[in-house]
């Protein structure tokens, strides 16, 4: 295996003033430090409405709240071939539920994940959970700084001993100095000094500690508390300094003004020392026991410290064996008591620092890089053993899960006496928009598909009531088809569209070819005859796609009608005109922009391909198909549908929202029918991952589709899934289930298709 060469740290990044910031920009440079042959940095996480002046180190930014930035994060990543990513996990710094947008990042990269949790919480809420659960579910490994963390990994989220590693918080390595020099040059001689420092917040505890000042005061006047720095952002964005304001005037009421001393600044890493440096009790009176990190306490302990504290779990293991004392949560007496007896027993206060000094040294960052280093190591060789396996020349090839069994009971809860509703609100159908032919030819398409081996027929009635309602659609005056309806039965239109005709002329081929009634399949192909003589006026290239699909299936049954096979050479020279005239090297499509149900356009010439024996046709749509792929797959391998925030851009890469069930659809049936053509089994591969898309594996991790009830979302906006459940995405989700459950039936049937031989011109 290669050495490790790139390695990303994920995480906030100084400038920004948080200890996150502080401990993912002094973990990368550690790394770098300690193995120079590494090439580290950082991806950062940028809090809503800020900005940063982030050093060079800073490779990539992610703005909280923007879904498209953690995607496009993964995508840097995957294309710089890092090797390893470590994510520094903390609630509150990633956008979504519970910080749920950080999954979208994670699900899409290529190279194995070392989480560092910050906090491991042992009650949380169930969308904490899930996101904890997931996130160790991408993980390689997972590293706690703390063996509490572990504990709670094991006990609570159940991740398992060997995947979890404890690695202490890194601390500067520095010589070990008595304070009195420090405190000459910060002018605070002839002072006993407390210190606390870190960004002031309420669960900090400072206020507890300034109500113990008195008692102090009484056993050492010359005693001090200096609070070093600034309030919390998100504090003062929400608040003002109110909080800061509160401490000072209680600072005020008591009397002691001249004995704390506020220093409203975030300091740098030299400033910090100098001050570590001259007090002589670090004092963290935190209020909370779910405080699983604490770089302020691993800092003032690594220089050797003597450290009054409250027992939070950091805390109670770092200051075991009389490193340390600790004090009850929120008790000031105690505090006050065991900070004066430290400050007034000098032999005892050194003889800590000392035993604090010498535990300490294996938490230097020169260490603590080294421990990571080596489970970075471990993560991917991990990784690539699963790599390895799944590659293995020779192996058998790998099946997918089978596919869920066909459920319609949402479908016809979508349905009525007049047919297929268009929308949902919810799951309940929504009256107010009616129905249309686009739809209810959709669901004539599933009619027929659910007529194959395997599945249980639509009943027959239903079956009818879509043909009845394209019947009705139907309109000789216009010779088009009609698309929306009111509920109230009435047209709101004389004619459709272009793509709604060739839409439903596809449905009335396939009806042709395959209803399961004879008097329906006759019905079906005189009205297809009718409806095709408007055919050649149309403009739209989906139209004409549309219309060739069916035109596969109704000559297929009418084989001596010579105008529509003519009709179908003039509808794929039409498609190849409009590759011929567009493509490019970098562009291989039919268009300047890429829209709805683009897979369509490259599935209908192969499917004309085939049935003409002619490669010209065939060799258009594989091209145009394979090219669409790349843009419809992440860098992570995850299928992708082309977003439709991106509709009409020209020659731009896709948008990645919203996405809808309609493209991923289109998308199973193109690759499958690309499969059949060119036999290549790469093919079914991404019509597997094109459905897994329904199933979450998907940008956001969601499923759209339920395979219980057989409903389906109708998509995902950038922050969630739409929760409506309207006709058409129900029928794609059908539909899409219906070609794989046919795949899988005939795995075991199948051989590998031979591909289209050239036959002729």
């Amino acid at each position: 295996m290669t050495p490790l060469r790139r390695i990303a740290v994920i995480g906030n990044s100084l400038p920004r003033r948080c200890g996150i910031a502080t401990y993912t920009t002094d973990l990368k440079n550690a790394i770098s430090i300690a193995r120079p042959d590494l090439e580290a940095c950082i991806v950062a996480m940028t809090d809503r409405g800020q900005t940063y002046d982030y050093p060079p180190a800073v490779a990539f930014q992610i703005r909280d709240n923007n879904i498209e930035d953690y995607m496009r994060a993964a995508d840097f990543l995957n294309a710089g071939q890092f090797d390893t990513v470590c994510l520094q996990h903390e609630f509150g710094i990633f956008g979504g539920e519970a910080g749920a947008h950080i999954l979208v990042l994670l699900s899409r990269l290529a190279m194995p994940v070392v989480t560092t949790f910050h906090t491991v919480l042992a009650k949380p809420s169930p969308a904490q959970r899930t996101v904890m659960e997931r996130i160790v579910d991408a993980s390689s490994k997972v590293v706690v700084m703390a063996h509490k963390g572990r504990e709670l990994l094991h006990d609570v989220y159940l991740v398992p001993d060997d995947k979890i590693e404890v690695i202490p918080h890194g601390i500067p390595d520095v010589a070990f100095a008595e304070p009195d020099a420090a405190k000459a040059r910060l002018g605070f001689e002839q002072k006993s000094v407390i210190l606390t420092f870190g960004l002031l917040s309420p669960n900090k505890g400072i206020d507890v500690m300034i109500d113990a000042m008195p008692s102090i005061l009484r056993r050492c006047e010359n005693a001090v508390y200096v609070v070093l720095g600034a309030t919390h952002p998100n504090l003062v964005r929400n608040e003002g300094e109110a909080y800061r304001e509160g401490l000072m005037a209680r600072v005020r009421e008591l009397g002691i003004d001249d004995h704390v001393v506020f220093l409203d600044r975030f300091a740098d890493l030299a400033t910090l020392l100098e001050f570590i440096s001259m007090c002589d009790v670090y004092v963290t009176p935190y209020l909370n026991e779910a405080q699983m990190t604490s770089g302020t306490l691993a800092y003032s302990f690594g220089m050797g410290k003597p450290v009054v504290s409250t027992p939070y779990w950091h805390a109670r293991e770092l200051l075991a064996d009389e490193c340390g004392v600790l004090v009850p949560f929120g008790d000031a007496a105690a505090i006050g008591s065991e900070i004066a007896n430290l400050l007034t027993d000098a032999a005892r206060r050194q003889a800590m620092s000392r035993r604090a000094y010498a535990a300490s040294r294996m938490m230097t960052w020169e260490r603590v890089a080294e421990r990571y280093a080596a489970v970075f190591e471990t993560a991917r060789q991990g990784h690539r053993l699963k790599v390895f396996v799944r590659s293995d020349v020779g192996a058998p090839e790998l099946r997918s899960p089978a596919p869920p069994d066909m459920q319609i009971g949402y479908f016809l809860s979508m349905c009525d006496d007049v047919g297929l509703f268009q929308h949902a609100v919810h799951s309940v159908p929504d009256r107010a928009h009616g129905y249309c032919v686009d739809d209810n030819a959709r669901a004539l398409l599933l009619a027929c598909a659910l007529n194959g081996p395997g599945e249980r027929p639509l009943p027959d009635v239903l079956t009818t009531r879509f043909a009845a309602f394209v019947q009705h659609a139907w309109n000789p005056d216009t010779r088009q088809f009609r698309n929306f309806m009111g509920f109230d039965r009435t047209w709101l239109e004389d004619r459709g569209s272009e793509d709604s005709h060739g839409r439903t002329l596809w449905a009335l081929g396939e009806a042709a070819r395959r209803d399961a009634s004879p008097a329906r399949r006759l019905w079906a192909a005189a009205l297809f005859a009718q409806a095709l003589s408007i055919a050649e006026s149309f403009r739209s290239p989906r139209a004409w796609a549309f219309m060739l699909l069916g035109l596969d299936a109704y000559c297929a049954v009418a084989p001596d009608d010579v105008h529509a096979r003519e009709v179908r050479h003039s509808l794929a020279d039409r498609l190849m005109s409009c590759l011929t005239s567009v493509e490019t090297p970098d562009w291989i499509w039919f268009e300047e922009g890429l829209a709805y149900e683009n897979a369509r356009l490259p599935q209908a010439l192969i499917l004309t391909g085939m049935a003409t024996q002619m490669p010209r046709y065939l060799d258009a749509g594989l091209r145009s198909l394979r090219w669409l792929m790349t843009q419809q797959t992440s860098a992570a391998g995850y299928f992708r549908p082309v977003g439709t925030a991106g509709f009409g851009e020209q020659r731009q890469p896709p948008r990645a929202f919203d996405q809808q069930p309609v493209e991923a659809t289109a998308t199973i049936a193109a690759c499958l029918a690309a499969w059949r053509g060119e036999g290549d089994a790469e093919w079914k591969a991404m019509a597997m991952r094109a459905f897994a898309w329904f199933l979450g594996r998907n940008d956001l991790s969601v499923a759209l589709a339920d395979p219980i009830t057989g409903s389906c979302r109708d998509g995902l906006h950038p922050d969630r899934a739409n929760e409506n459940r309207g006709g058409e995405s129900v029928v794609c989700y059908l539909l899409g289930l219906a070609e794989m459950r046919q795949l899988a039936r005939a795995q075991s049937l199948m051989t590998k298709p031979a591909p289209l031989r050239a036959v002729g011109a």
